[in-house]
């Protein structure tokens, strides 16, 4: 008889703490393979997702998994990070109002290496959301997260992990040539006052 899904599936608190030796791993450790990163709504549905494996060939099988991983920790209250065994795979996960993330790894991943890039993640989007990491927020900024995960992995191989180098290439990649952060923000202030205004005068 088949086990239920929850037979396979442990979460336990991972304390939040820096993690410097992972430049100083043997090669097999330093280049760990992501399997996916997932931003599911509060009902689990999709906000922002990209896999980097084959273990789910089809969008079925792939939905399948982040229903089940999404039933499975919403009764939990993941303010920072949380791990668990789930299908020989370790997922990693935090919640923040109305979004959970996720990454996923295999069984023999490093589940501090796969903490960090969560919290890599997590932060990035932060930043760029000006710290109201919501639903709204992310919906409008859906672009910026994309380009996120494209910065911190590629292929499954994680590129990058520090939340303001993540940022920054984003940033200055979604800016005009030359524009600062600064300055886009004015620009937007402005063009969003002037598009108010006209409104108004309709």
């Amino acid at each position: 008889i088949p086990l239920p899904i929850s037979a396979f599936f442990f979460p336990r608190t991972l304390q939040r703490r820096r993690y410097y030796f992972i430049m100083s791993l043997p090669y097999t450790e330093s280049c760990p393979s992501i399997k996916n990163i997932l931003i599911l709504d509060s009902e689990g549905k999709r906000m922002a997702i990209k896999y980097y494996s084959d273990d789910w060939p089809t969008n079925s099988a792939k939905e399948a998994f982040e229903k089940a991983v999404f039933t499975n920790t919403q009764k939990t209250n993941a303010r920072i990070e949380e791990i668990a065994m789930f299908e020989s795979n370790i997922v990693v996960y935090k919640f923040a109002q109305d979004l959970h993330f996720f990454v996923t790894g295999g069984e023999d991943e490093n589940e501090l290496i796969l903490a960090t890039v969560l919290q890599g993640f997590f932060d990035a989007v932060g930043i760029l959301l000006r710290g109201n990491v919501d639903q709204k927020e992310a919906l409008e900024n859906l672009d910026l997260i994309l380009l996120c995960l494209d910065e911190i992995v590629d292929g499954g191989i994680v590129l990058e992990t520090d939340a303001n180098v993540i940022a920054g290439k984003v940033a200055s990649g979604s800016m005009d040539a030359g524009a600062s952060l600064s300055e886009q923000t004015f620009t937007q202030a402005f063009a969003s006052a002037k598009e108010l205004t006209r409104s108004l005068l309709k």
